[in-house]
């Protein structure tokens, strides 16, 4: 997602750079060129006394500064200095990342090599690129670098032991390597003595390819190398490529660990009772699952294994566009000195951030370590979940606002992954249109939805105690334009009838048409509100519509090839 907005915001403009700064700040914090093998790291506990930190092994060579894993107050400092950012008015370093404001999927490319190039779903979100192409762009990496200071972190992905791993990531601005030391989990001073990388994230936004010359689209490159277990990226400051590429990476090799990679937030109640929330932009995912009477376990990507759910990350990469107090308490107040906001506009006095300014970008964004959510669960780890909530913002307003699955059922909505664009939303956009994300992230699935279905309906049937319900956050009553949408305070009441076991108590029967199983009752809620139908003044209106959709799903579920038999008599009844 690019942005060609001209407004200037001269308050970012107020700091310059100045090598006299860096030069201070590289002495006063021991850091020296790569190959000076004889002067030791001594000012600060977390650097080890190794010049190189295997930099050479990648061939990176003739290097600047190197800095490895600085505390947050000297990447802050750093950042500051090399005027990449600014503070605001709450202590949060807010910065600027330029044309691309989100991920660019357009491009992302994965190398196409023998050891996983029949195992990828090759498609228009996984595009191969040759070997020779990656190894052309590595090597003006590694010429780009030389002479340019370099910030690495090393930690880990993965808040379960058993299925770690390390991770290790080097940047050319101390502002992304501040964003990585927030988003992923943070080492131990032991730990990181003996730390070994298995992924290696290597992000240079100052160098632009050719894309002529280099075979990709842009003069931005991310190109995941499996067999390699490395990503390099360029000519884009927006970190959530950072951050979505591990995703990516683990969306990978999870899988051959028997664990299931899930893009949802997981929390959990004091029994340990825990709940997973899956839903694409829109769907109220982050909303939903911030609950102050709850433990967060992780907002955004989660592994369940055979011993439970876990975290991957450990932080949080949260939306700020419309943020409101008295709505997202946690996210508010997790915005201090140590995260990181990007494309937020500030005042110019002030410094004070303006949430409802998307002149920018609507896609205005703030990590943070987990630790700045005060009920946050250390270490991200959590049981076997007892409930399982599906989110999509229905358009058409046909869905109900809350349905049992079967596991089969589970298995067909987990790989559609419905929501819908409205008008607004997107240029030339004026009647509700049906998006369809497998897995509600079919951007970072490197194998076919199937493989990541089958794990699904695996643990279902290994722990059938999990309930799977369908929460339509979307329209009642009409489509958009018609209907209104399902008032947050009712959704609120279903979902917590779902976490907290109360459904467990209530009848169901079948929908007609979309055959998943509607409440008869829930303590609370208007009956009527229940069952969609009642809900439009005209039942064969509400038919018409509901099949409408019910066609588009089965439209989108021919692309999938392997799909049990029952998992396809899941679909909607069209007849």
């Amino acid at each position: 997602m690019e942005t060609t907005n001209t407004v200037d915001h001269n308050v970012y403009q107020d700091v310059s750079s100045s090598t006299l700064i860096n030069n201070r700040l590289a002495e006063q914090q021991g850091a020296f060129p790569t190959n000076n093998a004889t002067k030791k790291y001594s000012d600060h506990p977390n650097l080890l006394e190794l010049p190189h930190y295997g930099l050479e092994e990648l061939g990176l060579r003739n290097l600047g500064h190197v800095y490895r894993n600085l505390p947050v107050p000297t990447l802050v400092e750093h950042s500051i200095a090399r005027a990449e950012g600014i503070l605001a008015s709450n202590g949060a370093l807010c910065v600027k990342t330029g044309k691309y404001t989100g991920r660019s999927p357009h491009d992302k490319f994965i190398v196409d090599e023998p050891e996983s190039r029949d195992e990828i779903h090759w498609s228009k979100m996984n595009v191969p690129i040759p070997e020779f192409n990656f190894d052309r762009l590595f090597r003006r990496v590694r010429s780009y670098v030389q002479g340019r200071d370099l910030y690495i972190f090393d930690g880990y992905v993965g808040a379960d032991p058993h299925y770690q791993y390390g991770v290790r990531v080097i940047t050319e601005r101390a502002s992304q390597s501040l964003f990585a030391q927030q988003l992923f989990i943070r080492p131990t001073i032991e730990q990181l003595k003996t730390h070994h990388a298995d992924f290696t994230v290597i992000a240079v936004p100052g160098l632009h390819a050719d894309p002529e010359d280099d075979g990709i689209n842009s003069e931005a490159f991310i190109v995941l190398h499996l067999s390699k277990k490395m990503v390099i990226i360029g000519g884009s400051k927006y970190a959530g490529e950072i951050k979505k590429s591990v995703f990516s990476l683990m969306n990978y090799f999870m899988t051959k660990a028997d664990v299931l990679p899930m893009h949802c937030a997981a929390n959990m109640d004091a029994d340990g009772h825990t709940a997973l929330f899956f839903g694409l932009s829109g769907t109220g995912k982050t909303t939903l699952s911030a609950d102050p009477q709850r433990y967060l376990i992780g907002d955004d990507e989660h592994g369940w294994s055979d011993h439970g759910v876990f975290n991957f990350e450990g932080g949080c990469y949260a939306k700020t566009i419309k943020l409101r107090r008295e709505q997202e308490p946690q996210i508010w107040d997790a915005i201090r000195f140590g995260s990181l906001m990007e494309n937020v506009v500030l005042d110019h006095d002030t410094r004070i951030p303006d949430y409802d300014d998307g002149s920018l970008t609507e896609n205005t964004r703030v990590a943070y370590p987990v630790e700045y959510i005060p009920n946050a669960v250390i270490p991200g780890i959590g049981r076997h979940p007892k409930t399982i909530i599906f989110l999509t913002a229905d358009a058409f307003g046909v869905l109900p606002p809350i349905a049992k699955l079967t596991k089969e059922q589970a298995m067909y909505h987990f790989m559609s992954g419905y929501t819908s664009k409205v008008a607004g939303t997107e240029r030339g956009i004026k009647d509700p249109v049906a998006t369809f994300s497998a897995g509600f992230g079919k951007c970072f699935l490197p194998l076919a939805a199937s493989v990541y279905a089958k794990l699904l309906g695996k643990r279902l049937e290994e722990h059938p105690e999990t309930n799977v319900y369908l929460v339509n956050t979307g329209w009642s009553g009409g489509g958009y334009g018609v209907g209104q949408r399902v008032p947050i305070a009712y959704t609120r009441a279903m979902v917590s009838a779902a976490v907290n076991g109360t459904l467990d108590n209530v009848n169901f029967y079948p929908h007609p048409i979309f055959k998943v199983l509607v409440p008869e009752s829930i303590p609370g809620i208007p009956g009527e509100i229940l069952d969609p139908v009642q809900t439009w003044k005209n039942p064969k209106a509400y038919e018409k519509q509901a099949k409408q959709l019910a066609q588009l799903f089965v439209d989108n579920f021919q692309k999938f090839e392997g799909v049990p038999q029952a998992v396809l008599e899941a679909q909607p009844n069209l007849n």
